[in-house]
């Protein structure tokens, strides 16, 4: 499979983040990526580095104002007395419904949805280059040279149109739905990563045209919390178009698949003719994150299943952290879907 990937988006390497009131090594480390590379070109995957970007394809998804925080919030926090070299918000709004700040403090809590999501003086060119992949990637399928798959990193379900989260700045799986829409009417995006695609919900919830579906870890014990349970249907013209089916933790292969096999009913349903995968490899038993039990048989089976509603794909890359196993669950999963 055509397999697209850049090394610059190696240069965003967060040091900690806050877990329980402590700060811990933070697992989204550019090792994970490599990790993955490695895995690909040991199994003959071609891999590419992307162009550089069509912006326009990031400002369709997201807010005007996020993207020039992402772009000069940086050298404007290193201007404030006492700065830290690293954006990590310490006040938030308790709602969107709320002014708008100048000062940069103000907008990194605005814009942030949490210490998860560091900002240095390299991570905007990783950020855009990770974006790109999502963009060669989509642009490789209307182009109707086939399925490609974005080595996203950082990763990017978490985002939301106006605001950072989880380790995601940019949706890279909603960028690359917005451009497959340019060809196809319906674009369906199946999320399968640990955790709910909470940002990539928020994008499409009141829209018809784009359906969002995610097999994840029940929200009401594991993050993101606030968003992923299963009364979330969308709103307006998007009513009916989200499809949450949330786990419970621990949940392993059948139940991960039982829950898939509903999610794919509702692609059918919803006459998508085109497909995003958010292909989460942190359901794994073995990954850091400990909340589903999914095998690397596991993912064959669900990269299979994904594959038998024969449209045209974009697999995007999202969560999966440093194992043993890593990459080999990635080549199963796509053994899986090339059958």
């Amino acid at each position: 499979m055509q397999v697209f990937f850049s090394d610059i988006q190696l240069r965003h390497a967060p040091r900690e983040f806050l877990v329980r009131g402590q700060w811990r090594p933070c697992p989204e480390k550019p090792e994970r990526a490599t990790a993955l590379k490695a895995a690909l070109l040991a199994a003959a995957h071609q891999v590419t580095a992307p162009p550089a970007g069509d912006r326009a394809a990031i400002a369709a998804v997201h807010d005007h104002r996020y993207l020039n925080f992402l772009e000069t919030g940086h050298e404007r926090w290193r201007q404030l007395p006492g700065a830290s070299e690293t954006i990590v918000p310490n006040i938030h709004p308790n709602s969107r419904g709320v002014g708008y700040p100048r000062s940069v403090v103000g907008q990194a809590g605005y814009h942030m949805a949490d210490t998860a999501c560091p900002i240095d003086a390299d991570s905007l060119d990783a950020i855009l280059a990770s974006a790109d992949c999502a963009i060669a990637a989509a642009r490789h399928l209307l182009d109707g040279r086939g399925a490609a798959y974005a080595l996203c990193r950082p990763p990017g379900h978490h985002a939301f149109a106006d605001m950072a989260g989880g380790f995601c700045f940019i949706n890279n799986s909603a960028v690359a739905a917005q451009m497959l829409r340019r060809q196809f009417n319906k674009v369906a995006i199946v999320d399968v990563d640990l955790h709910h695609g909470n940002g990539t919900q928020g994008i499409f919830y009141d829209r018809g045209d784009v359906l969002t579906v995610s097999v994840h870890a029940d929200p009401a014990e594991f993050y993101p919390f606030f968003w992923g349970h299963a009364d979330e249907r969308g709103t307006g013209a998007g009513e009916g178009a989200n499809l949450n089916l949330p786990l419970p933790l621990g949940s392993g292969d059948t139940a991960f698949l039982a829950a898939l096999e509903v999610g794919l009913a509702k692609v059918k349903d919803f006459g998508a003719e085109a497909l995003v995968v958010a292909l989460g490899l942190d359901a794994f038993e073995g990954d850091p994150f400990a909340g589903l039990a999914v095998t690397e048989d596991g993912f064959r089976r669900i990269a299979a299943k994904l594959a038998a509603l024969n449209l045209p794909c974009v697999l995007v890359q999202e969560g999966g952290y440093l194992c043993p196993e890593l990459g080999r669950n990635l080549v199963a999963f796509l053994d899986g879907f090339a059958g």
